[in-house]
């Protein structure tokens, strides 16, 4: 399933916010022309050597493209990337505010050059604005939009274990991309898109700020536990395990009650009788749950939950995702080649385990002869440009 094939996408990308957009975009077989400067390319190379000597960040976000290294501040190279563009469908860039502005790839002036052409700004606060300017990693767009407030345990805050910012932003430019192709199949023309990781992510912090609404209370950081939903979180099971469990309404909580705690009476007690109640008393009510669970091991607590049925998991580590068997079940694991050898890699959700597209992680200019050759260019006019840094 491919249907972006045919679909050219230029990206003057790097980190994650980019890399990852257009990532989702080749697995739907666009083709992907990733432009890196000469020498050093797409810094996230450099975050870390985990993967056979390559970064891990890099690895997950920069398969099925290819790599051509130019420099956009001398005009040779300015040219290249304009020759490109202006028969591309889709430019993605996430550099400095302004950056592509000054360089002459703005959004007003490629679609002079090209009308059909998507554009895709991503920035950490958008433009215009007072945070425009600001420098706008991960954690900073985190800290700006709330969520650290909601994150972590009653005593101190914590970030998201991921890059949760740049993910959401990269996420939203992917669906507005195929958003603006869509409509350009029915209006001829191209779109200038903004996407903000501030604004990606507050978007998702919509449950606190609405339970906030109006100066009330906002939620209560509550370590892995659910911050207004009880029983909703981690226990320690009696072989130092920990089980997650989630109750959700009043039935599931009347069967807990009966079947694990082995205490109806429980359920109708005016302490524990409703979310809210259970909630305002949580911490009676978890040293209740919390002694039936160490009475367990964590096969028999997840095999009495399960019989219930509530939800549960156990709380895995790196290595038990790398075998979860669900994962193995489906078929989701594929080859990956990269320039150091060959790695797993994920396939797209949504796609069938014989779908996916998994072409390799290009090594740093790795398709910038073949992609100039394309341009028309000669093998000595490439020479020429290797030869004085421009690619």
């Amino acid at each position: 399933m491919q249907p972006l094939r045919g679909v050219t996408v230029v990206s003057l990308e790097q980190a994650i916010a980019a890399p990852y957009a257009s990532r989702q975009l080749a697995d739907l077989g666009a083709r992907v022309i990733k432009l890196e400067r000469p020498g050093v390319g797409d810094f996230a190379r450099a975050y870390d050597s985990r993967v056979d000597g390559l970064s891990s960040h890099f690895v997950w976000t920069n398969r099925n493209k290819e790599s051509l290294t130019l420099d956009i501040k001398d005009p040779r190279g300015l040219d290249v990337a304009r020759q490109l563009l202006a028969s591309a469908d889709v430019f993605i860039q996430n550099l400095a505010p302004g950056a592509t502005t000054r360089a002459g790839l703005g959004a007003e002036a490629l679609q002079r050059l090209n009308p059909r052409l998507v554009v895709c700004d991503i920035s950490g606060y958008g433009s215009p604005g007072p945070y425009e300017r600001m420098k706008a990693y991960d954690l900073m767009v985190q800290s700006e939009a709330g969520l650290l407030s909601v994150t972590g345990g009653p005593d101190e805050i914590a970030k998201v274990g991921i890059s949760v910012s740049d993910i959401a932003a990269g996420m939203y430019a992917y669906s507005s991309i195929l958003a603006a192709l869509l409509e350009r199949g029915q209006s001829g023309t191209g779109a200038h898109l903004d996407v903000s990781m501030l604004e990606a992510t507050v978007e998702w912090m919509g449950f606190p700020l609405y339970y906030a609404y109006d100066g009330a209370e906002p939620p209560q950081r509550a370590g892995a536990a659910h911050a207004t939903i009880y029983p909703y979180g981690p226990f320690a099971t009696g072989d130092g395990k920990v089980v997650m469990m989630a109750i959700q309404n009043e039935r599931e909580w009347l069967a807990f009650c009966t079947e694990f705690l082995r205490d109806a009476a429980i359920a109708t007690h005016p302490s524990y009788a409703s979310n809210a109640a259970r909630n305002h008393n949580r911490e009676e009510l978890g040293a209740i749950i919390s002694h039936r669970f160490s009475a367990l091991t964590a096969d028999e607590a997840t095999s009495a939950l399960a019989a219930i049925p509530v939800a549960y998991a156990r709380v895995n580590e790196m290595r038990d995702v790398w075998e979860h068997p669900q994962l193995a079940a489906r078929g989701r694991w594929h080859e990956l080649a990269t320039p150091t050898g060959t790695v797993p890699s994920l396939a797209p959700p949504g796609f069938g385990p014989d779908e996916p597209r998994m072409d390799p992680v290009p090594s740093l200019g790795e398709h910038t002869r073949a992609i100039l050759g394309e341009l028309g260019m000669s093998t000595g006019e490439i020479d020429a440009l290797v030869a004085d840094g421009v690619v």
